[in-house]
């Protein structure tokens, strides 16, 4: 009695499975789009255009005009150019939890008293580059411990984290250092096609980072060691030197936001970029990168910071306090990380 039950049971596995022609036309050709890159990004598009929507109907005198929507990719830029170098981070597996704290780090160093008074003499690039090295410095700790040292990378950042904003205050003796060249001010500040310096500065890290993930061997090994780590060092890649650039770029692009920190203040202080790397993180993943590694886009980083500086605008034109703010940030994040894990999975598996 049991041989004719076999047969009709091996016949019903693939209809179990949904591979019956109404099921795999109605759900694997959805999901293998929007697994996709161009997918993930027009859902990006799509949920950037109806907060341009909503900030038009809630604040229609101001929301749309040319000045705020500056005003916003203003608010955008400098979290976005040490997303732009997160995303390369988390691509390969890593995260670094640090970057807040080392953009607040470069920047107290690039207005210490003796910093500026070696740009008087010289000039005001002396300030770019001891915060760029400030950065690349932590980075490079970063990238040692981690890389060399074996030590998980929430831990490692999370003491940088903890160590450089430490130092920030006791260099900066808990005060606000006033930047004292005005010539660097007005270059921070000036506005090249109508475009304010610093959204320059975030499209070109932009421009760069997609380049650098997409058009070069780095940006291969990148992802190979995000998607297998082993087997990336089994194909010949020197894995460890690699994740130690990765931590490398990454504070380097603390340093950059420095800069932007000291062109829009005018001060150096040690509550510079406080909180940021959640903004950071949060844009990265919004923006389709996978915490656990191997997948993420430069474009959809871009989106995802975007969508965060709309998203605060809308609540600036319309009074709304911070808290709402706050909770708005963690539904989206929720929210994107569900659609991660829904559309990540192969078409086909339940």
């Amino acid at each position: 009695m049991s041989e004719p039950t076999t047969p009709t049971r091996a016949r019903t596995v693939p209809a179990e499975a949904g591979q019956t022609p109404s099921s795999s036309s109605a759900g694997s050709p959805v999901r293998a789009f929007f697994s996709g890159s161009a997918g993930r990004n027009v859902g990006l598009v799509v949920a950037l255009v109806v907060m341009l929507i909503v900030g038009a109907i809630t604040a229609p005198g101001t929301f749309l005009t040319v000045d705020n929507v500056f005003v916003i990719l203003r608010q955008a830029s400098i979290t976005g150019v040490v997303a732009i170098a997160m995303t390369l981070v988390i691509i390969a597996g890593g995260i670094d939890l640090s970057v807040g704290s080392v953009v607040g780090l470069a920047s107290v160093v690039g207005t210490l008293a003796v910093v500026q008074d070696l740009a008087d003499s010289m000039h005001w690039i002396v300030f770019v580059i001891f915060a760029l090295a400030v950065g690349a410095a932590a980075g490079l700790i970063n990238g040692i411990v981690i890389a060399y040292g074996n030590v998980v990378a929430f831990m490692a950042t999370l003491a940088m984290l903890v160590g450089a904003r430490g130092l920030a205050e006791i260099l900066a003796e808990r005060r606000t250092l006033v930047v004292e060249d005005r010539s660097f001010i007005t270059f921070m500040n000036a506005d090249i096609l109508g475009v304010n310096m610093l959204i320059w500065i975030f499209a070109i890290v932009a421009v760069l980072g997609w380049v650098l993930l997409n058009r070069t061997t780095f940006g291969r090994r990148t992802v190979a060691i995000g998607g297998n780590r082993e087997a990336a060092r089994l194909a010949g890649i020197n894995v460890k030197r690699h994740v130690m650039w990765l931590y490398v770029l990454a504070g380097l692009a603390s340093g950059i936001a420095g800069v932007m920190f000291l062109g829009r203040t005018t001060a150096g202080s040690s509550t510079n970029g406080q909180l940021l790397e959640l903004d950071v993180i949060a844009a990265v993943v919004v923006g389709g990168t996978l915490l656990v590694g191997g997948r993420g886009t430069i474009t959809g980083t871009v989106f995802g910071v975007l969508i965060f500086a709309t998203l605060t605008n809308v609540f600036i034109q319309n009074n709304l306090s911070s808290s709402v703010q706050a909770v708005a940030k963690g539904v989206i994040i929720v929210v994107a990380v569900l659609l991660q894990q829904r559309f990540s999975r192969a078409p086909g598996r339940g």
